[in-house]
């Protein structure tokens, strides 16, 4: 049977050709470990040009990033903010809890962001001892759900933030398909956060994350930090390869532009199928019967989202082609009429 195109994951696909190239190059030779080299300062100097940022770190996975930056915020006694769809409510094994010992304050989030009005709904045991006391909000752009923060949303949030005394955390694992969605800059969305991660892992490279640090004074502590919680490699100029990869020529608009486009041309041609979210980025949310679904994974990878309302996610990525999508349609559409 041919092998089908995944629609499962954007953490689905190889490696785009122009960041491997970019590995291989900086293969020949040595180079001085631990981000100590001329590569890895190069492109972290590109990172903080392109943020606007006061420094920027190469981690190695969404996780780490995640954990690093909100350590980097929080007080020893403090919670954190969250949307109840957020990747470190549900995904991450309670890394931020056992590793932090911090506690996630969830907020209702049906299209998977949070308001000012949700946070405040967690503010209200300020001051008492015996409970935990907010610090920091954590939002995801683009978030779980597939949708976007617009940058009124994110200003309202910062400035209620700023106004309450709360940092802020931007989860980045998809920034890169928001920035392409709302045509606006990387430094537009990072203005709103104090530390943010920016996602390279789905979005071509073959393992790159960044943790991009806004607030001046915040970044003298990630050095130790990041060594502490195993995120620091020692031969770091191939994680900085693949970021200059991404920066050279805006690749990372290009790919996220492209798995964008993708996934509104899968959500405009599956007539007749509930599309529950709106396509901002390269998600889409479908609800579908149960047996159509069964069908469909006979030959098609994709993940059930939600088996009790039976809501299914598509995932489309920088490789995925107009015909990948149009072979899936087609699928789905002698599917669904069957």
């Amino acid at each position: 049977m041919t092998q089908r195109k995944s629609f499962g994951s954007d953490n689905h696909t190889g490696v785009h050709p122009a960041i491997l190239q970019a590995i291989v190059d900086a293969n020949p030779g040595d180079a001085v470990s631990y981000g100590a080299d001329e590569l890895t300062e190069q492109v972290t100097a590109g990172l903080r040009e392109v943020f606007g940022a006061d420094e920027a770190f190469l981690v190695l996975n969404g996780s780490g990033a995640n954990v690093l930056g909100l350590g980097l915020l929080l007080r020893r006694h403090e919670a954190v903010i969250c949307a109840e769809s957020a990747h470190i409510y549900t995904d991450e094994c309670g890394a931020p809890e056992r590793l932090l010992g911090t506690k996630l304050l969830a907020v209702p989030s049906p299209d998977g962001k949070i308001t000012p009005e949700g946070i405040a709904a967690h503010l209200s045991g300020r001051g008492d001892d015996h409970r935990s006391q907010p610090g920091v909000v954590a939002v995801t752009q683009s978030t779980e759900l597939g949708t976007c923060y617009t940058l009124a949303e994110l200003r309202k949030i910062a400035d209620f933030c700023r106004a309450s005394d709360l940092r802020v955390y931007l989860d980045g694992a998809r920034l890169a398909n928001a920035a392409a969605g709302l045509d606006c800059s990387l430094a537009e969305l990072a203005e709103c956060a104090d530390v943010l991660s920016f996602g390279g892992t789905k979005n071509g490279a073959m393992g790159a994350e960044a943790l991009i640090v806004m607030r001046p004074g915040l970044a003298e502590d990630v050095p130790y930090l990041r060594k502490q919680q195993a995120q620091h490699t020692s031969k770091m100029r191939f994680v900085a390869a693949q970021f200059g990869a991404l920066l050279a020529g805006d690749l990372w608009h290009a790919n996220a532009a492209h798995a964008n486009a993708m996934a509104r041309r899968l959500a405009e041609g599956v007539d007749g199928v509930d599309v529950v979210h709106p396509v901002q980025a390269n998600a889409v949310f479908a609800r579908l019967d149960p047996r159509h679904i069964t069908a469909l994974q006979q030959e098609w990878f994709f993940h059930v989202w939600d088996e009790h309302d039976s809501v299914v996610r598509w995932m489309t990525a920088f490789d995925t082609t107009e015909s990948d999508v149009d072979a899936f349609i087609s699928a789905i559409r002698t599917t669904v009429s069957a």
